[in-house]
């Protein structure tokens, strides 16, 4: 009787309810998905969402685009996750953690769930607040996870755990785009060197 308590019915355990709950930052949906190792699939198509929900919401995205941002939201999940593994469970645990890389990992997945808001940044106007309140609400969602998924009592730990990796992808990217913007152009019009007659 105790057990069919505390057991989510099926109709708790659908994905849109899941979402919802992630959403609404349900604690006990963090601590249900960590141990249902059934969610796995569950947690990898919510990131796909909210990585398609982020490319439709440009303008003229290419379907092309949205393929490639939904396989790159994938692998940053799986090396988000990995991240906060090596920090928070190896480096920074506290007395109660008993790591579980596959219950973090979906736990991080699902805390994705707010970011469907960016669909509506299809608005004209709307799309840097959205994208703004989405990112916002995904970082508490997700300080939350980590703080469920790592078993941390205090809650300033989990902030600091997912904000270094955050921070430094951050520092890559912008790395990355600066390098780009420095690059020398090329192909057709490109300035060709001097030739040097002898």
């Amino acid at each position: 009787m105790a057990d069919s308590l505390q057991r989510p019915s099926p109709g708790a355990r659908t994905l849109v309810t899941r979402m919802v709950r992630a959403s609404k930052i349900d604690p006990s949906l963090f601590a249900e998905v960590e141990s249902d190792r059934d969610a796995s699939a569950q947690a990898a198509v919510v990131v796909m969402l909210a990585a398609l929900a982020n490319a439709v919401s440009i303008a003229g995205a290419p379907l092309a685009m949205l393929a490639l941002g939904a396989l790159a939201a994938l692998v940053g999940w799986l090396l988000f996750a990995s991240a906060i593994y090596l920090i928070g469970a190896k480096l920074l645990p506290e007395s109660g953690t008993r790591p579980d890389f596959g219950a973090l990992l979906r736990a991080v997945g699902f805390a994705n769930a707010p970011g469907m808001l960016k669909l509506l940044g299809v608005v004209p106007g709307l799309r840097e607040p959205v994208f703004f309140v989405a990112t916002v609400w995904v970082f508490v969602a997700t300080v939350t996870a980590v703080r469920h998924a790592l078993s941390y009592t205090s809650a300033w730990r989990a902030v600091g755990v997912c904000a270094v990796p955050l921070l430094a992808s951050y520092l890559l990217l912008l790395s990355l785009v600066s390098s780009v913007g420095d690059a020398p152009p090329s192909g057709p019009g490109a300035d060709e060197p001097p030739v040097v007659l002898p």
